[in-house]
């Protein structure tokens, strides 16, 4: 509090641990040619995830770009991706966030709200980036909420989680990935107080999520199941964040009430939610 009556700006950065300099940053946008970059790795993950980091500098000065490979590997770090591939060794744990054994190996998912799972997804716009969290019915493929935002805290995932629960009520089994965002108290708290089993991902296993890795995934579109990367985000320049909540929220409508999944018989995600549960859809 720079106003503060008693201490000085230096007492209080000494009270708090912060170096000063840091009390006066303020966080510079991202240029554009950073924001291409970020959407050129995205992109080209979405067809090669087995790509590295310097694969991808590889490609990425095959466009005509002088990078270095450790601007690579912080470009990918930013956007949460990695090289899908066999790992020998698992890495470090959060040493205060506990991580919940895999609880869907060899389970049949027979019904709806048996198992629902999550993740996030990177999204860019013409002057920045957001993140995507949805929960969807692994049953029915039906997206249940939603939330954008930019940056990665835990609140908007939170959010996400309340509006399911409070719609749809609640599911045998919780499936998410190991991140920060998942294994924090705040989220694993609100499924434990709603009697939720927690399952997460074995680290590098990247099929344990697979059914919403495809809404994201290239894989989807050449099995004819939708991916809202390629049928939504990288066919229109969205302007900000108001206009991709929009455009988002009309993709998952369309998706949950038109898209047929071949996968589903050729039904919607709520044809077979709703008939599951006997439900009258009121939409």
């Amino acid at each position: 509090m720079p106003d503060h009556p008693h201490l000085s700006i230096v007492r209080q950065c000494q009270l708090l641990k912060l170096a000063r300099s840091s009390l006066y940053y303020q966080a510079k946008d991202p240029s554009d040619e950073e924001l291409t970059l970020l959407q050129l790795i995205d992109q080209q993950y979405l067809e090669t995830p087995f790509y590295g980091s310097r694969k991808m500098t590889l490609f990425l000065r095959e466009q005509g770009y002088r990078i270095h490979r450790k601007r690579t590997q912080r470009l990918m770090r930013q956007l949460g991706i990695e090289a899908i591939y066999p790992k020998p060794k698992l890495s470090q744990l959060h040493p205060e966030h506990r991580v919940y054994p895999y609880l869907l190996r060899n389970v049949a998912v027979s019904a709806a709200n048996q198992v629902w799972s999550t993740d996030i997804p990177y999204l860019p716009v013409l002057k920045g980036h957001f993140y995507l969290v949805a929960i969807m019915d692994w049953y029915s493929r039906k997206v249940l909420s939603w939330r954008i935002s930019n940056t990665l805290e835990v609140d908007f995932c939170l959010d996400a989680l309340r509006a399911a629960l409070s719609d749809y009520g609640t599911p045998e089994i919780f499936n998410s990935d190991q991140g920060s965002q998942f294994t924090s108290h705040a989220f694993t708290d609100g499924l434990h107080a709603s009697g939720v089993q927690i399952s997460m991902d074995g680290r590098g296993r990247c099929h344990d999520n697979i059914f919403i890795e495809r809404l994201w995934r290239s894989c989807s579109a050449r099995f004819g199941e939708p991916s809202i990367k390629y049928e939504l985000i990288y066919l229109k320049a969205f302007e900000d964040g108001k206009h991709l909540n929009r455009e988002v929220n009309y993709w998952f409508e369309w998706y949950n009430q038109e898209r047929f999944h071949r996968a589903l018989e050729y039904k919607t995600p709520n044809q077979v939610y709703y008939e599951d549960n006997c439900i009258v859809n009121e939409s």
